[in-house]
């Protein structure tokens, strides 16, 4: 964060001084809410959660360090106490849910403000470019490649993970010093409104759309909705901004006549817009290689090192980014060919010592994303021929009315990869008619009362030799792996529970090459 003293932060959030605060006591540090990430000069926030409050550890947030605290109430320590703010009617966030005295509304609204001071100070003193990026599945394979290639020009802060609500995207923007030449806020939205202030927090100067689907349906109740909510974010820009939108999405491509700013559109299929792919080929993973064409000269080959078909219009989505921000295309083409996921749980693919490939894109699952995963799976699977590919999936939330067809609609897709076998986590209706489906379809498919019993049926899959073949433990490839599901299911721990049961590749893919993340 930029350095301010305690008064400074009180009058920007509107808080007043607790008994014991210094008012010129400045922090210098990083702004956290866990307060065994305090370091020395920090600011911690104390927010209230479900389980556990934080103005409990406010004090020993004090003893790691932090200059002073972020609090709805008086804890006896330095802090800004914050006022209270009214309840938004028809709040369907989970914030909402677990703040029932408002004390979490207060102490986010009080960050929010902190962060929009924070962002704006940076934009207009030290030339802080702003990246907004939205979709309904993909932003935050595309955030870490957008970070990839801005990382070339210069010092970028990007979200961990899926930091990409009101939490989230505040506590991103405080990341930010004088040092930060680029920040990509990625934003989300369980309403129409919600990017808008997320917007106004971090003033986008580019804004990416990546595409209109179907999660969050339950919330928003068509698709038409959804894409009024995703589509905030390009009225957000300025005269001078640029939006990126997907000519491939005819809900995001409409989107165009709703920002002031120049538009250009990127695309999977040859011509399809100013940033555009051709000769697209997947290796024996799933990896992308592809000529990339853009307005800003010869076309230039990439080959990714993120997984999936899908991950090409991703990239065409962070070459635009890279390419209107400044860099030159050969530049930008390297920084995608080397770039690595850096979200846990997001299409982590590990092969193990004996063969097995373990596809963990188990942090959240809508339809769009499911049908990508599958084809990621198939492709995997087609490459090696011969071997099992093993789908673990389970529910997809918030889908609404379609969520039994959605569900239902995914066994015809695991027939169209010729996926081989099924393990379904979970009791619903929504996971008995995926299952049914599936077997309908001619799938081997089995289902787990929950994660425990999910990793022994594939443990037990990939230890029984196919039928025929006598050989098959001296074969140089073996099976793949899908795990997937709502990040409420808790299926990367089937993930890891397979890749601990091996000793890993000595010939590692991505996420091996990365060490802890």
């Amino acid at each position: 964060m930029i350095p301010m003293t305690l008064a400074e932060i009180a009058q920007v959030t509107g808080g007043t001084l607790s008994e014991s605060a210094d008012a010129d006591a400045t922090v210098t540090s990083y702004v956290e809410f866990d307060s065994r990430k305090i370091t020395a000069g920090g600011l911690f926030v104390a927010l209230p959660g479900s389980n556990v409050d934080g103005h409990d550890f406010a004090e020993s947030a004090i003893a790691r360090g932090a200059v002073g605290a972020l609090v709805a109430r008086e804890v006896g320590v330095p802090a800004v106490i914050l006022p209270p703010v009214e309840e938004i009617e028809g709040d369907n966030s989970d914030l909402a849910a677990g703040d029932p005295d408002g004390s979490a509304r207060a102490v986010v609204a009080g960050m929010a403000k902190l962060a929009a001071h924070v962002a704006r100070t940076l934009v207009d003193t030290h030339g802080l470019r702003i990246t907004g990026v939205t979709g309904s599945a993909g932003k935050t394979s595309t955030k870490d490649l957008i970070a990839n290639v801005l990382g070339r020009g210069g010092e970028t802060v990007a979200p961990p993970g899926s930091f990409n609500n009101e939490i989230g995207l505040p506590y991103t923007v405080l990341r930010c010093t004088e040092d930060t030449d680029f920040l990509v806020a990625e934003m989300s939205a369980r309403n129409i409104g919600h990017i808008a202030q997320l917007a106004n927090i971090a003033p986008p100067h580019i804004g990416v759309v990546l595409n209109v689907g179907s999660a969050h349906l339950g919330e928003f109740g068509s698709r038409e909705n959804i894409a009024q909510a995703k589509g905030e974010l390009v009225e957000a820009l300025p005269a001078d901004g640029v939006a990126i939108l997907n000519a491939d999405d005819d809900l995001v491509a409409g989107m165009a006549p709703r920002t002031k700013g120049r538009v250009v559109r990127f695309s999977a299929k040859e011509g399809g817009g100013e940033y555009f792919a051709t000769g697209i080929e997947l290796d024996d993973v799933a990896r992308a290689t592809f000529t990339m064409h853009s307005p800003a000269g010869d076309p230039q080959r990439v080959s990714l090192k993120v997984f999936g078909a899908h991950q090409v219009s991703n990239a065409l989505a962070a070459a635009a980014v890279g390419i209107e921000a400044g860099l030159d295309a050969a530049t930008v083409a390297d920084a995608l060919s080397n770039a690595h996921s850096v979200s846990v749980n997001r299409m982590d693919v590990n092969t193990r010592a004996d063969g097995l490939t373990v596809i963990n894109d188990a942090y959240n699952a809508n339809p769009d994303s499911m049908r990508a995963g599958i084809a990621a799976l198939g492709f995997t699977a087609a490459a090696r021929p011969g071997v099992r590919s093993i789908a673990v999936l389970g529910e997809m939330g918030e889908l609404g009315s379609d969520s039994v067809e959605a569900h239902r609609a995914l066994g015809d897709e695991l027939a169209r990869y010729r996926v081989t076998h099924l393990v379904v986590v979970g009791d619903s209706e929504e996971t008995r008619v995926l299952a049914e489906r599936a077997a309908e379809r001619g799938i081997a498919t089995h289902t787990a009362d929950g994660v425990d019993n999910a990793a022994d049926i594939v443990g037990e899959i990939v230890r029984t030799a196919p039928p025929g073949e006598e050989n098959w433990r001296s074969r140089a490839d073996r099976d793949v792996v899908l795990v997937k599901a709502s990040n409420a299911v808790g299926l990367w721990r089937v993930a890891e529970t397979l890749l601990a049961a091996a000793t890993p590749n000595p010939h590692p893919t991505q996420t091996d090459q990365e060490g802890p993340r």
